[in-house]
């Protein structure tokens, strides 16, 4: 078969593409909500990281999750939580907002490796084809890095809020202001998505693709 494959190629590129619009949808109305209920969601993104915490103390004094990785996770949601001293505002330069990126990282990177480790030794003590090894499934795995590594700073990057001239040029201090003086909030995810789109929109005007005057 020749021609089958081809068409798989393509559906899959094709899947791709309406999957990254699902999302890239999904973040955008979560943007434009959170824009709209500050207080709702600076309060509720609060507690969330005090109920991951107290998830991962349990994690630890009960199922025996590693007190070094638990610390670590404990002091990542600590400095997450400095991020809402001027929610739903952020500077990209400053020290908790760049320490917050690191520590999503760090913190994927050692706890992947905890599970990869934890899942080898488990198999390794397997002397029968009929013992079941004792290891986390995919689905729980998945759960633990789904709520107590990512869902913070997820929630987070949706949430904060950028002044029109933070992206590209970083160096913004104060957000913007509208015409009657107040605070003008722009959602990091509509940021982006709007300068995706702008770029794009000027690469098809330059290949000749687009009119100067069509919209995207």
């Amino acid at each position: 078969m020749w021609i089958l494959p081809l068409v798989g190629y393509l559906g899959s590129i094709v899947g791709f593409c309406f999957l990254t619009l699902a999302i890239a949808s999904g973040l955008y109305y979560l943007s434009e909500l959170v824009e709209e209920h500050t207080v709702i969601a600076k309060r509720l993104l609060t507690r969330l990281i005090y109920f991951i915490i107290g998830v991962q103390a349990i994690l630890c004094l009960i199922d025996g999750f590693p007190l070094g990785l638990t610390l670590m996770g404990v002091a990542s949601h600590i400095v997450y939580l400095g991020n809402m001293r001027r929610f739903p505002f952020v500077k990209l330069s400053d020290p908790l907002f760049i320490a917050s990126c690191v520590l999503v990282l760090v913190n994927h990177y050692f706890w992947f490796q905890h599970f990869s480790e934890a899942q080898q030794r488990s198999y390794t003590r397997v002397s029968s084809m009929y013992d079941q090894p004792d290891v986390p499934s995919f689905t729980e795995i998945a759960s633990y890095f789904g709520l107590c590594v990512w869902l913070i700073p997820f929630a987070l990057f949706v949430s904060l809020s950028a002044s029109d001239n933070v992206l590209p040029t970083i160096g913004s201090e104060q957000p913007s202001h509208d015409v009657d003086g107040k605070n003008k909030r722009q959602g990091m995810v509509k940021v982006i998505v709007d300068n995706v789109l702008s770029a794009i929109g000027e690469v098809s005007r330059l290949a000749g693709w687009k009119k100067p005057e069509d919209r995207f």
